[in-house]
Protein backbone atom coordinates (compact mmCIF):
# COMPACT_ATOMS: atom_id res chain seq x y z
CA UNK A 1 0.00 0.00 0.00
CA UNK A 2 2.86 2.37 0.86
CA UNK A 3 4.57 1.67 -2.46
CA UNK A 4 1.29 2.27 -4.32
CA UNK A 5 0.84 5.59 -2.50
CA UNK A 6 4.36 6.70 -3.38
CA UNK A 7 3.89 5.77 -7.04
CA UNK A 8 0.60 7.68 -7.23
CA UNK A 9 2.18 10.70 -5.55
CA UNK A 10 5.07 10.70 -8.01
CA UNK A 11 2.69 10.40 -10.95
CA UNK A 12 0.65 13.32 -9.64
CA UNK A 13 3.77 15.41 -9.13
CA UNK A 14 4.90 14.67 -12.67
CA UNK A 15 1.50 15.63 -14.07
CA UNK A 16 1.50 18.90 -12.12
CA UNK A 17 5.04 19.72 -13.24
CA UNK A 18 4.06 19.04 -16.84
CA UNK A 19 1.07 21.35 -16.58
CA UNK A 20 3.12 24.11 -14.97
CA UNK A 21 6.03 23.98 -17.41
CA UNK A 22 3.84 23.45 -20.45
CA UNK A 23 5.71 20.45 -21.80
CA UNK A 24 4.99 20.36 -25.56
CA UNK A 25 2.78 17.58 -26.82
CA UNK A 26 4.63 17.32 -30.15
CA UNK A 27 8.39 17.26 -30.75
CA UNK A 28 9.42 20.82 -31.63
CA UNK A 29 12.34 21.68 -33.88
CA UNK A 30 13.79 24.73 -35.60
CA UNK A 31 14.56 24.96 -39.30
CA UNK A 32 18.03 26.00 -40.36
CA UNK A 33 16.77 29.30 -41.80
CA UNK A 34 16.48 30.57 -38.22
CA UNK A 35 18.75 28.15 -36.28
CA UNK A 36 21.80 29.65 -37.93
CA UNK A 37 25.49 29.56 -37.11
CA UNK A 38 26.52 26.16 -38.43
CA UNK A 39 27.56 23.06 -36.48
CA UNK A 40 29.65 25.00 -33.98
CA UNK A 41 26.79 27.30 -32.92
CA UNK A 42 23.28 26.10 -33.74
CA UNK A 43 23.26 22.72 -31.92
CA UNK A 44 24.43 24.19 -28.61
CA UNK A 45 21.95 27.06 -28.93
CA UNK A 46 19.01 24.76 -29.63
CA UNK A 47 19.96 22.47 -26.75
CA UNK A 48 20.24 25.38 -24.34
CA UNK A 49 16.89 26.83 -25.36
CA UNK A 50 15.07 23.50 -25.11
CA UNK A 51 14.33 22.58 -28.72
CA UNK A 52 14.01 18.89 -29.57
CA UNK A 53 16.02 19.13 -32.76
CA UNK A 54 16.78 20.67 -36.10
CA UNK A 55 15.69 20.69 -39.73
CA UNK A 56 18.60 21.02 -42.17
CA UNK A 57 19.04 20.71 -45.90
CA UNK A 58 20.61 18.69 -48.68
CA UNK A 59 23.53 18.32 -49.42
CA UNK A 60 24.92 19.39 -46.02
CA UNK A 61 26.34 16.42 -44.08
CA UNK A 62 27.92 18.39 -41.22
CA UNK A 63 24.89 19.23 -39.10
CA UNK A 64 23.60 15.76 -38.37
CA UNK A 65 26.57 14.59 -36.25
CA UNK A 66 26.75 17.95 -34.49
CA UNK A 67 23.03 17.86 -33.69
CA UNK A 68 23.01 14.25 -32.47
CA UNK A 69 26.12 14.87 -30.36
CA UNK A 70 23.98 17.31 -28.34
CA UNK A 71 21.32 14.67 -27.79
CA UNK A 72 18.97 16.30 -30.30
CA UNK A 73 17.12 14.89 -33.31
CA UNK A 74 18.02 15.71 -36.91
CA UNK A 75 14.43 15.55 -38.12
CA UNK A 76 14.80 16.21 -41.83
CA UNK A 77 16.72 17.86 -44.64
CA UNK A 78 15.03 20.24 -47.08
CA UNK A 79 15.67 19.83 -50.80
CA UNK A 80 14.20 21.69 -53.77
CA UNK A 81 13.90 19.52 -56.85
CA UNK A 82 13.52 20.58 -60.46
CA UNK A 83 12.39 17.75 -62.70
CA UNK A 84 13.35 17.49 -66.35
CA UNK A 85 13.52 14.59 -68.80
CA UNK A 86 17.15 15.51 -69.42
CA UNK A 87 18.14 14.98 -65.75
CA UNK A 88 16.37 11.97 -64.24
CA UNK A 89 16.02 11.94 -60.46
CA UNK A 90 17.75 11.45 -58.17
CA UNK A 91 20.65 13.57 -59.37
CA UNK A 92 24.18 12.81 -58.18
CA UNK A 93 24.26 15.24 -55.19
CA UNK A 94 20.94 13.96 -53.85
CA UNK A 95 21.93 10.32 -54.36
CA UNK A 96 25.23 10.95 -52.55
CA UNK A 97 23.42 12.60 -49.63
CA UNK A 98 20.94 9.73 -49.33
CA UNK A 99 23.79 7.24 -49.20
CA UNK A 100 25.68 9.36 -46.65
CA UNK A 101 22.58 9.43 -44.40
CA UNK A 102 22.23 5.65 -44.41
CA UNK A 103 20.89 4.44 -41.07
CA UNK A 104 20.61 7.95 -39.61
CA UNK A 105 16.82 7.85 -39.10
CA UNK A 106 16.08 11.11 -40.88
CA UNK A 107 13.64 12.27 -43.57
CA UNK A 108 14.12 13.88 -46.96
CA UNK A 109 11.91 17.01 -47.00
CA UNK A 110 11.17 17.26 -50.70
CA UNK A 111 9.84 20.36 -52.49
CA UNK A 112 9.16 20.09 -56.23
CA UNK A 113 9.63 23.38 -58.03
CA UNK A 114 9.76 23.36 -61.82
CA UNK A 115 8.60 20.36 -63.82
CA UNK A 116 9.61 20.48 -67.48
CA UNK A 117 7.64 18.89 -70.31
CA UNK A 118 9.38 16.88 -73.05
CA UNK A 119 8.93 19.91 -75.35
CA UNK A 120 10.88 22.11 -72.92
CA UNK A 121 7.88 24.04 -71.59
CA UNK A 122 6.94 24.03 -67.91
CA UNK A 123 3.93 22.39 -66.38
CA UNK A 124 1.77 24.88 -64.50
CA UNK A 125 1.69 24.71 -60.69
CA UNK A 126 -0.57 21.89 -59.52
CA UNK A 127 -1.06 20.64 -63.10
CA UNK A 128 -2.57 17.16 -62.97
CA UNK A 129 -1.16 16.16 -66.35
CA UNK A 130 2.33 16.17 -64.80
CA UNK A 131 1.40 13.52 -62.25
CA UNK A 132 2.51 10.41 -64.12
CA UNK A 133 5.95 11.83 -64.84
CA UNK A 134 6.39 13.24 -61.32
CA UNK A 135 5.27 9.97 -59.73
CA UNK A 136 7.96 8.08 -61.59
CA UNK A 137 10.66 10.52 -60.51
CA UNK A 138 9.60 10.52 -56.85
CA UNK A 139 9.38 6.74 -56.90
CA UNK A 140 12.98 6.57 -58.13
CA UNK A 141 14.10 8.91 -55.33
CA UNK A 142 12.12 7.01 -52.71
CA UNK A 143 13.64 3.70 -53.80
CA UNK A 144 17.16 5.02 -53.15
CA UNK A 145 15.98 6.64 -49.90
CA UNK A 146 14.33 3.44 -48.68
CA UNK A 147 17.46 1.42 -49.42
CA UNK A 148 19.23 3.76 -47.00
CA UNK A 149 16.52 3.78 -44.33
CA UNK A 150 15.23 7.27 -45.18
CA UNK A 151 11.61 8.32 -45.66
CA UNK A 152 10.36 11.11 -47.94
CA UNK A 153 7.99 13.91 -46.90
CA UNK A 154 6.57 16.06 -49.70
CA UNK A 155 6.81 19.79 -48.96
CA UNK A 156 4.19 22.13 -50.53
CA UNK A 157 5.65 25.52 -51.44
CA UNK A 158 4.01 28.65 -52.87
CA UNK A 159 4.62 29.06 -56.60
CA UNK A 160 6.12 25.59 -57.05
CA UNK A 161 4.54 22.79 -59.07
CA UNK A 162 3.86 21.12 -55.71
CA UNK A 163 2.18 24.24 -54.32
CA UNK A 164 -0.67 22.89 -52.23
CA UNK A 165 -1.21 20.37 -49.45
CA UNK A 166 -3.86 18.85 -51.71
CA UNK A 167 -1.16 18.33 -54.37
CA UNK A 168 1.15 16.60 -51.91
CA UNK A 169 -1.64 14.38 -50.62
CA UNK A 170 -2.80 13.47 -54.15
CA UNK A 171 0.72 12.46 -55.16
CA UNK A 172 1.38 10.55 -51.92
CA UNK A 173 -1.88 8.64 -52.23
CA UNK A 174 -1.15 7.69 -55.83
CA UNK A 175 2.28 6.42 -54.79
CA UNK A 176 0.68 4.65 -51.81
CA UNK A 177 3.89 3.87 -49.95
CA UNK A 178 4.36 3.99 -46.17
CA UNK A 179 7.75 5.65 -46.65
CA UNK A 180 6.26 8.68 -48.50
CA UNK A 181 4.26 11.25 -46.59
CA UNK A 182 3.25 14.91 -46.65
CA UNK A 183 3.87 18.18 -44.85
CA UNK A 184 1.52 20.98 -43.82
CA UNK A 185 3.34 24.34 -43.95
CA UNK A 186 1.26 27.06 -42.30
CA UNK A 187 2.87 30.03 -44.05
CA UNK A 188 2.41 28.44 -47.49
CA UNK A 189 -1.14 27.43 -46.62
CA UNK A 190 -1.98 31.04 -45.75
CA UNK A 191 -0.29 32.34 -48.90
CA UNK A 192 -1.89 29.83 -51.28
CA UNK A 193 -5.25 29.03 -49.67
CA UNK A 194 -5.88 32.11 -47.53
CA UNK A 195 -6.86 32.48 -43.89
CA UNK A 196 -10.53 31.93 -44.77
CA UNK A 197 -10.13 28.29 -45.82
CA UNK A 198 -10.68 25.87 -42.96
CA UNK A 199 -7.60 23.64 -42.65
CA UNK A 200 -9.37 20.96 -40.59
CA UNK A 201 -10.74 18.85 -43.48
CA UNK A 202 -7.33 18.86 -45.18
CA UNK A 203 -5.51 18.00 -41.95
CA UNK A 204 -7.93 15.15 -41.29
CA UNK A 205 -7.52 13.82 -44.82
CA UNK A 206 -3.74 14.09 -44.63
CA UNK A 207 -3.38 12.71 -41.10
CA UNK A 208 -2.49 9.09 -42.04
CA UNK A 209 0.38 10.45 -44.16
CA UNK A 210 1.17 13.66 -42.25
CA UNK A 211 4.85 13.52 -41.26
CA UNK A 212 5.52 17.18 -40.44
CA UNK A 213 3.83 20.49 -39.71
CA UNK A 214 5.71 23.79 -39.89
CA UNK A 215 4.47 26.95 -38.17
CA UNK A 216 5.31 30.60 -37.80
CA UNK A 217 3.68 33.66 -36.37
CA UNK A 218 1.57 35.38 -39.01
CA UNK A 219 -1.00 38.08 -39.57
CA UNK A 220 -4.57 37.39 -40.56
CA UNK A 221 -6.70 39.04 -43.21
CA UNK A 222 -6.03 38.77 -46.93
CA UNK A 223 -3.03 36.51 -46.46
CA UNK A 224 -2.82 35.63 -50.17
CA UNK A 225 -1.75 39.22 -50.84
CA UNK A 226 0.71 39.45 -47.92
CA UNK A 227 4.49 39.38 -48.18
CA UNK A 228 6.56 36.82 -46.29
CA UNK A 229 7.49 39.27 -43.55
CA UNK A 230 3.85 39.19 -42.45
CA UNK A 231 3.39 35.44 -42.88
CA UNK A 232 6.66 34.36 -41.25
CA UNK A 233 7.21 35.93 -37.82
CA UNK A 234 8.35 34.74 -34.38
CA UNK A 235 5.72 32.59 -32.71
CA UNK A 236 4.79 35.35 -30.27
CA UNK A 237 4.04 37.84 -33.06
CA UNK A 238 1.26 38.38 -35.60
CA UNK A 239 -2.53 38.52 -35.35
CA UNK A 240 -3.18 34.98 -36.62
CA UNK A 241 -4.45 32.77 -33.78
CA UNK A 242 -1.58 30.30 -33.71
CA UNK A 243 -2.73 28.86 -30.40
CA UNK A 244 -6.07 27.90 -31.96
CA UNK A 245 -4.27 26.29 -34.90
CA UNK A 246 -2.15 24.17 -32.56
CA UNK A 247 -5.26 23.15 -30.62
CA UNK A 248 -6.73 22.11 -33.98
CA UNK A 249 -3.70 19.91 -34.61
CA UNK A 250 -4.29 18.19 -31.28
CA UNK A 251 -8.01 17.85 -32.00
CA UNK A 252 -7.44 16.06 -35.31
CA UNK A 253 -4.93 13.76 -33.59
CA UNK A 254 -1.60 14.93 -34.99
CA UNK A 255 1.22 13.89 -32.64
CA UNK A 256 4.21 14.25 -34.97
CA UNK A 257 6.98 16.86 -35.13
CA UNK A 258 6.27 20.58 -35.49
CA UNK A 259 8.95 22.84 -36.97
CA UNK A 260 9.50 26.57 -36.53
CA UNK A 261 9.75 28.22 -39.95
CA UNK A 262 11.96 31.30 -39.58
CA UNK A 263 12.76 32.29 -43.14
CA UNK A 264 14.11 35.85 -43.37
CA UNK A 265 12.92 36.96 -39.94
CA UNK A 266 14.95 40.01 -39.02
CA UNK A 267 16.77 40.03 -35.70
CA UNK A 268 19.13 38.00 -33.58
CA UNK A 269 18.47 34.25 -34.05
CA UNK A 270 18.92 33.43 -30.36
CA UNK A 271 16.37 36.05 -29.34
CA UNK A 272 13.87 34.91 -31.98
CA UNK A 273 14.33 31.25 -31.04
CA UNK A 274 13.98 32.02 -27.32
CA UNK A 275 10.79 34.05 -27.85
CA UNK A 276 9.34 31.38 -30.09
CA UNK A 277 9.92 28.40 -27.81
CA UNK A 278 8.48 30.40 -24.91
CA UNK A 279 5.36 31.01 -27.00
CA UNK A 280 5.29 27.32 -28.00
CA UNK A 281 5.28 26.30 -24.35
CA UNK A 282 2.51 28.75 -23.58
CA UNK A 283 0.39 27.43 -26.46
CA UNK A 284 0.88 23.88 -25.18
CA UNK A 285 0.19 24.65 -21.54
CA UNK A 286 -3.58 24.21 -21.81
Amino acid sequence: MIHRTIILALALATAVATAVTGTPKNPFFAMDNIARGGPDVAPAMLKELGYDGFGGRVPDETMLPAITARGLKFFNAYHVLELSPSTPAPNDPLRAWLVAMRGKDTVLWLAINKVTRPDGKLFAPSALDADDYVLGQIRAIADVAKANGIRVALYPHTGFWLARVDDALRVAEKLNRPDIGVTFNLCHWLKVEGADRDPVPVLRAALPRLMFVSISGADTGDTRAMSWDRLIQPLDAGSYDLGAFLRTLRTVGYTGPVGFQGYNIKGEPRDILARSIAAWRTFNAD
